[in-house]
């Protein structure tokens, strides 16, 4: 049953309904609820569209365009295999269309009319902006429809948002975010993207392979956190098909007639139909009003949390994703999720948040997948360290495909026989450094994951095997 109104009053604050728990975000957040909540009066709080940055700006519909890109490359670069063919035309609304109306923006729906449905009837849904204004109370909307909430419990998981540079914000120039950028009504034929991150090259990746002319903006090399022997090797991929300015700060933008011309340190400028800002991420706890709920942060937004999840300074409240995390992954967020949603329903038998082995991927082009620590970490360690690099072009898949860049790099403890890392830069390298997030995860001795197991021949996981066996033991 849904927790009847109440007017109650804490200090000076009266609170309007009262529950045992309260969720601010509906990302990872919306799943904590199942069948062990339903004796729990639970409000979620949602002022965008539920889903959260992944579903709706982020994580799938980018992934929807990127294998759009992945295809026409394919088709432009066909000619190696013998084929002549060419990517006569882009319906770029018809791709808009494809991916939110068919597919993102239904979801996201369907989302939020089953939580205000009556198959929950013990949640309740507010849909405007909330803050903090006493311990673990909530002030949310405005005018008539403003309502104060208290819960027994709250579990932020209000992600995170754009950060945008104030040379770019200030200067009245329309810029675009990952929030908005891939809603564009049509496909522009130029675009100037402020970054070199793995935002900034998965949108650089799609936009070129559809046919935009792509100029690159970055302080420094690009992917600058990318093991060695793939960070040279990717920038000059890059280089090929992008105009890089690398080692560049803008220093200021102008509307034009052209579209918007943006101004650099060393007095050059470049200028694009378009303007994307991928300058990386902000949490959202400093919308929030925080301190009023007696919640610590590291800096302005980032929310503190102990090993379990919880908030280090207010009793009760717990954090988890982009607004807590060290890591701004989502499938971070959800096993964040699953840990908060496990100590929720067990407070005497608590699991730590689970940040050990953290993969991540960039779906760019090649496509990078990195487990563990790079040779220059794994050195830094202290470790003895043994490593490999196999190319794709020495197995046989690989010369099916007429590869010549794509590589695989693993790092190990000659000592002990144990994976350091695995780092992939090339076709199917997600789903490639899934064995070695395997081999981290169950502590398993390289020296034997090679030989103990068969390997399909001829399928592209030989280039893992080959990287194992190429490794020196003593």
């Amino acid at each position: 049953m849904r927790t009847t109104s109440m007017h109650t009053t804490a200090g000076k604050t009266t609170v309007d309904r009262h529950y045992d728990l309260i969720i601010i975000g509906t990302g990872s957040g919306n799943s904590i609820p199942g069948p062990e909540f339903e004796d729990q009066s639970i409000a979620i709080i949602e002022e965008g569209s539920f889903g959260g940055t992944c579903l709706n700006a982020g994580c799938i519909p980018s992934k929807m365009y990127v294998y759009t890109a992945d295809t026409a490359l394919q088709t432009v670069e066909s000619g190696r295999l013998g084929l002549h063919a060419e990517v006569n035309s882009v319906d770029w609304p018809g791709i808009v269309s494809r991916i939110f109306e068919d597919r993102i923006d239904p979801d996201s729906a369907a989302g939020e009319e089953y939580r205000r449905g009556p198959r929950t009837p013990n949640i309740d849904v507010y849909d405007q902006h909330a803050v903090f204004v006493g311990e673990r109370t909530l002030r949310t909307g405005q005018g008539s429809q403003q309502r104060t909430i208290s819960g027994d419990r709250i579990v932020i998981a209000a992600g995170s948002r754009p950060a945008v540079p104030d040379v770019i914000s200030a200067s009245g120039v329309r810029y675009h975010t990952n929030e908005d950028i891939m809603r564009l009504p049509q496909l522009p034929k130029s675009l100037v993207i402020i970054g070199g991150g793995y935002i900034a090259m998965e949108f650089a990746h799609v936009f070129d392979a559809l046919g935009t002319d792509v100029t690159i903006i970055a302080r420094s090399t690009l992917l600058r956190h990318l093991d060695e022997d793939l960070l040279d090797p990717y920038n000059n991929l890059a280089a090929k098909r992008f105009d890089i300015r690398s080692g560049r700060t803008t220093t200021s933008a102008e509307q034009t007639d052209r579209g918007i011309t943006v101004t650099l340190d060393d007095g050059s400028s470049a200028t694009g139909e378009v303007l994307l800002v991928a300058t990386g991420r902000i949490p959202n706890g400093d919308l929030l009003d925080l301190p009023s709920g007696g919640i610590e942060t590291i800096g302005a937004g980032r929310i503190k949390v102990d090993e379990y999840g919880r908030s280090t300074s207010a009793a009760g409240v717990w954090a988890l994703g982009d607004v807590s995390s060290p890591y701004m992954l989502k499938h971070v967020a959800n096993a964040e999720m699953r840990a908060v949603r496990h100590n929720l329903l067990n407070p005497d038998n608590m699991q730590k948040m689970p940040h050990d082995h953290v993969p991540a991927a960039i779906f760019t082009h090649p496509q990078i997948a990195t487990v563990g620590m790079t040779e220059s970490q794994a050195r830094e360690r202290g470790h003895n360290v043994t490593t490999k690099v196999q190319s794709y072009g020495d197995v046989a898949y690989g010369w099916a495909m007429e590869d010549t860049t794509s590589i695989c790099k693993l790092i190990a403890d000659q000592d002990t026989g144990k994976l350091l890392g695995a780092h992939y830069m090339g076709p199917q390298a997600s789903t490639l450094v899934q064995q070695m997030i395997t081999v981290l995860a169950f502590d398993l001795d390289v020296r034997q994951f090679a030989a103990k197991q068969y390997w399909i021949h001829p399928a592209l996981p030989e280039v893992t095997e080959n990287a194992l066996l190429g490794l020196t033991f003593k």
